[in-house]
């Protein structure tokens, strides 16, 4: 049997690259999984805050138009 370099095999003599091949091809996509998964809270945390900011703007103006009409009618 042929004995190979001691540094380019794991313990149990299998050389590095193809273990390193192995585990990075089961990696693989992680990131863009990741990412996607980043934009899908991105957006629901943007559509919530839409929601509170069209909510707070319509108690805004009611409260608004309110005072304008009581300062009209004095």
């Amino acid at each position: 049997m042929e004995e190979q370099h001691p540094e380019t095999t794991n313990d149990i003599g299998v050389p590095k690259s193809a273990e390193r091949r192995r585990r990075l091809k089961g990696e693989r996509g992680e990131g863009v999984i990741s990412a996607a998964i980043a934009v899908l809270i991105m957006a629901f945390l943007g559509a919530a805050m839409w929601v509170g900011f069209q909510q707070m703007w319509k108690t805004t103006e009611a409260t608004t138009n309110d005072k304008i009409t009581q300062i009209g009618s004095e």
